[in-house]
């Protein structure tokens, strides 16, 4: 027979040595298991968010150089010529691109739409600008834009496409699987997702086209980091001048190269209407984006820094100035 332990009544049942034991272990394993969980937590939680915090600018920027002017402006040549006079009268492309840089180029490469109905950078430009990133030593080059009608439309319709991967550039399309949800540190663009190789680049290149806009009057160089974005971006123009300061204060470039080659002056962004383009033969580069969207604000449209509030915003901001004729500027004409 085996013995029974005698107990007071009311307290639990004695454990046998085997129970005593598995208890034990249980124990130990739900210790072990928290040990973990809390390990886990705080390699995924607290870090990262502190890391993303602190990488959220994106600052492509080259130091300033006294001895070269802020903006070049060309005119009268073929786009190809207008983007090497505009490197040259810059310091040339080797200022901007190191040997073995991931250099990104950003033009616009938003609608279904030909090179002559001028909603989208011209081609040639585009090829000319990664013919000029590979001469300085650049390790890889990538040509993308996150479309607003279908994307493959797009870059095979606008030439940016043939004419990029002639030079040897990659041509990233966007797809969902490419976005990082990243903080941009905005006043009203906080937690958005951005296309990935605009977050992993050494270098950034816009390549915005000056065209017409029907909310701002014209989009120029900083509308353009539109383009960087997923997600609903119409929900952005309901602030539009301050979702574009914010933009520009996330992502600032290494090199502007504004395409004039062909303006679309009327019924923008998407054009369409051949009688609302005018030939300018012209390409204006710089490293200042706020003198360089002023400029050709006022040349093309006629609007002052009052007409369109984000460039004083930006100004204000310390993203450059809108005093563009304070600047050192060069003006070259070729045939």
């Amino acid at each position: 027979m085996v013995e029974e332990t005698a107990r007071t009544p009311g307290t639990p049942p004695a454990l046998t040595r085997r129970e005593a034991m598995l208890q034990l272990l249980r124990v130990g394993g739900i210790a072990a298991g928290a040990a973990g969980a809390a390990f886990w937590l705080s390699e995924r939680s607290a870090r990262p968010v502190a890391m993303r915090a602190e990488q959220a600018r994106r600052d492509h920027r080259v130091s300033a150089d006294p001895q070269l002017p802020k903006l070049s402006v060309v005119q009268g040549g073929e786009p190809r010529a207008l983007v090497e006079k505009a490197l040259e009268d810059l310091g040339g492309m080797r200022r901007f691109v190191a040997r073995n840089d991931v250099v990104v180029i950003k033009p616009n490469i938003a609608w279904d739409r030909t090179p002559e109905q001028a909603a989208n950078t011209n081609p040639e430009l585009v090829a000319e600008v990664v013919k000029q990133c590979w001469a300085a030593g650049a390790k890889r080059v990538v040509v993308t834009d996150v479309s607003c009608n279908e994307p493959r439309r797009c870059f095979m319709r606008s030439g940016i496409q043939a004419a990029a991967r002639a030079e040897g550039a990659e041509v990233i399309l966007p797809n969902a699987e490419m976005f990082r949800e990243v903080d941009l540190g905005g006043v009203v663009l906080k937690s958005w997702p951005v296309f990935t190789p605009f977050l992993e680049a050494d270098k950034i290149i816009n390549l915005p086209i000056a065209k017409h806009h029907e909310l701002t009057g014209c989009t120029l160089g900083m509308k353009n980091w539109y383009g960087i974005l997923g997600g609903q971006r119409n929900r952005l123009h309901q602030q539009i001048h301050q979702s574009l300061v914010d933009l520009a204060s996330f992502m600032l470039p290494t090199l502007t190269i504004m395409d004039c080659y062909r303006i679309l002056l009327r019924n923008g962004p998407t054009g369409g209407n051949l009688e609302d383009v005018a030939l300018k033969k012209t390409v204006v580069a710089g490293t200042d984006p706020v003198a360089l969207d002023a400029w050709v604000a006022k040349a093309y449209w006629n609007l002052d820094p009052e007409h369109l509030p984000y460039l004083g915003m930006a100004a204000n901001r310390g993203l450059g100035t809108v005093a563009f004729e304070t600047l050192e500027m060069k003006t070259s004409q070729i045939a």
